[in-house]
């Protein structure tokens, strides 16, 4: 296959890769609490981590004979005796941070140490802040070329009035302000709709999201970072993926993944398809002006709708730093493909050649980090 051949053109890393899993819950960023997946990313940690080593990578895991249906033998949790055991125990000179990044996390702590070790992810120092959804999209919103491209929205707290539910415009979407997927986020068409959510959200967090409802068409860009790659050869700049679209939501809001396989409600929009509609294009490139902004490291992923079922504009309502990373290869996981995966198969990489391309672009954590 095309995507195999030039994969091997440009050879394998050499590196020596583990895989972080995330190792418990994130520290609350004030008062808020970005919720923890069961499992921590295991899954998709091994994903990653069967396939790489597929690839032909070479990479390390906790234990010598990982087992390719239990999660948890493919990767190292992202605690400091983790992060330890991978570079210092197994010679690992990559860390593919598939984890919640914080300003505490393990790679700051230990950064010192880590000095000629690499990782994909994102500035644990920056990435706590771009994960609250309301300072990132209001930020974001702050700078000409994004002034109108988010929706307009409110942040409630704990000790504000209902009055100020009472007044926002419906339908709307009540959400928290540090989300994981779809976790918690409510289409509401009613003021005791909307009071119910919130009061449903505050239990978890002191403060939620109030967003207006975008009705129409709901996409998904993927952002790669500058760099070498495959079949696309040298991007000097950040570029995007194929768009995705997505579909059969329920109630106005797409399922989560561990529900619903985004294979049964997504798929890749066509060349033909996107070289009709110029409003694709527009939210590729506010999308690259997202990860520019953001300095970003690794993959991002953007998720946008239309505001009316009609068509037209795109707006970008959600700015994920990590990516869902599953895939498949490993026994029974032949439905996990992430939206990003389905985006880099629409160029030729199937989910092994996405990875490998990721994994290249690996870069020294004190550069990351912007420590000298």
């Amino acid at each position: 296959m095309r995507h195999t051949k030039a994969l091997c053109q440009l050879g394998s890393t050499g590196f020596r890769t583990a895989i972080l899993h995330q190792g418990g819950p994130v520290p609350a960023v004030g008062g808020v609490v970005k919720p923890f997946k069961p499992g921590g990313y295991t899954d998709s940690g091994a994903d990653l981590a069967y396939n790489l080593r597929a690839a032909g990578e070479k990479v390390v895991t906790p234990v010598a004979e990982p087992i390719p249906t239990r999660d948890s033998d493919w990767s190292f949790p992202d605690t400091i005796a983790g992060v330890r055991s991978a570079v210092k125990e197994h010679g690992a000179d990559v860390l593919w941070a598939n984890t919640t990044l914080h300003a505490k996390h393990a790679i700051v702590e230990l950064a010192g140490e880590l000095r000629n070790v690499r990782m994909i992810g994102q500035s644990p120092l920056n990435t706590e802040k771009y994960e609250d959804k309301e300072w990132i999209n209001r930020w974001l919103r702050g700078h000409s070329q994004l002034n109108s491209s988010f929706p307009k929205s409110i942040l409630y707290g704990e000790n504000d009035g209902q009055q100020v539910l009472e007044q926002f415009p419906l339908p709307a979407v009540a959400k928290p302000v540090r989300g994981r997927g779809s976790h918690g986020v409510t289409l509401v068409e009613t003021v005791q709709e909307l009071k119910e959510a919130a009061n449903k959200l505050l239990k978890e967090s002191n403060s939620i999201l109030i967003e207006e409802y975008l009705e129409g068409e709901e996409i998904t860009i993927t952002v790669m970072p500058p760099g070498e790659y495959s079949i696309v050869g040298r991007k000097a700049d950040y570029w995007s993926l194929p768009v995705v679209t997505r579909f059969n939501h329920q109630h106005g809001i797409a399922p989560y993944n561990g529900v619903v396989a985004v294979t049964a409600n997504s798929r890749a929009v066509s060349a033909a398809e996107h070289a009709s509609d110029k409003a694709y294009t527009t939210a590729q490139n506010k999308c690259e002006e997202v990860a520019r902004l953001c300095h970003a490291t690794a993959p991002i992923r953007v998720d946008c709708r239309r505001r009316s079922k009609l068509g037209g504009e795109i707006i970008l309502f959600d700015v994920n730093m990590k990516p869902n990373a599953t895939g498949p290869g490993r026994p029974g996981r032949d439905e996990q493909a992430s939206l990003t995966t389905m985006a880099a198969e629409e160029i030729g990489w199937d989910y092994q050649a996405l990875i490998t391309n990721i994994l290249r672009q690996a870069k020294l954590i004190s550069e990351v980090l912007k420590i000298h």
